[in-house]
């Protein structure tokens, strides 16, 4: 299945060991707009079933507050539980401190305390990431993909998420620039997160990109009419409209997440098509990503439209 999948590698070799700078992967995202204090409890049982699911690979490492990498040993572990059971929390693990490899959990959760929750107009939320190696897609297959997505997502109160291709950046760098730009024009389907915290701040109810999974929550499903009404405007053949809930559905489209090849004339009609509906809800990211100017951030995120 990864074989329709382009290999994204940047590597650099250290002392003759390859350090992977950029890696294709898998990205599964929820965005939850309840302050972290009455969701704690399921995020870490979230985080606990994916440690079960990818073992024998674990996230080994987590980023202290000084942004130095620390081991997840016993003393590590209880660290990264009392972050995670505070009033709110930022929590970033990994599988190797210095390259990608498509193991890690990233979360931000924000406490009521903070400016955003009590207000409406404010765009804060808590944003919750899980990466997947690229090779999952030959060694489970993508419907193992997709039921992992929808447990991992089970008992958190998202109003949106996403699951699909994803490029993995451990450090952006100017010099990886140019080698983002061509791979982000060229191929669609790869999403691409600079700054997971930065994002939980402005994305509020509004909808990143569509992906191969997408899952549509309040607001915005009840304002499209529920998910009926959302089946009867799209019309590709290879999307898959299923309710979780009265107010909750996942958006697939198609059997397994593609990356698309503008070159190739791959232009991923189905997530066009979604698009389209969805545009009055897409978030429109303010000023710059990484290394992108605003324009092309802009124009990144309007890919499909």
């Amino acid at each position: 299945m990864s074989g329709r999948v382009p290999r994204i590698r940047e590597d650099i070799d250290i002392d003759g060991q390859r350090v992977a700078l950029v890696r294709e992967g898998l990205s599964i995202a929820f965005y939850m707009r309840q302050p972290h204090e009455l969701m704690a409890s399921a995020v870490l049982r979230a985080l606990e079933r994916y440690r079960q699911a990818i073992s024998p690979r674990q996230p080994g490492w987590y980023v202290d507050y000084s942004g130095d990498w620390q081991p997840v040993d016993a003393a590590g572990e209880a660290v990264v539980r009392q972050r995670l059971l505070a009033a709110s929390a930022l929590v970033e693990l990994i599988e190797r401190p210095d390259s990608v490899t498509g193991v890690a959990f990233k979360y931000q959760g924000r406490s009521k305390a903070v400016a955003g929750f009590e207000d409406e107009e404010r765009e804060s939320t808590c944003a919750l990431e899980f990466r997947l190696p690229i090779e999952f897609l030959d060694d489970r297959g993508p419907e193992w993909i997709r039921s992992f997505a929808i447990d991992l997502g089970r008992e958190l109160p998202w109003t949106s998420g996403h699951a699909g291709l994803s490029l993995e950046v451990g450090a952006w760098s100017r010099a990886l620039t140019p080698r983002l730009r061509e791979v982000t024009r060229r191929h669609p389907g790869f999403d691409l997160v600079h700054r997971l915290n930065r994002l939980a701040l402005y994305l509020g109810t509004k909808l990143r990109p569509p992906a191969w999974l997408n899952f549509l929550g309040p607001p915005v499903l009840n304002e499209l009419g529920g998910a009926e009404a959302l089946r009867s405007r799209l019309h590709s053949p290879s999307t898959q409209v299923e309710s979780l809930s009265p107010d909750r559905a996942v958006v697939s489209l198609g059997p397994a997440p593609e990356a698309g090849d503008l070159e190739a004339g791959d232009t991923l009609p189905a997530y066009r098509e979604l698009a389209r509906v969805l545009e009055p809800w897409l978030y429109a990211h303010k000023g710059e990503w990484g290394f992108f100017t605003e324009a092309e951030v802009r124009q990144w995120e309007r890919r499909f439209l």
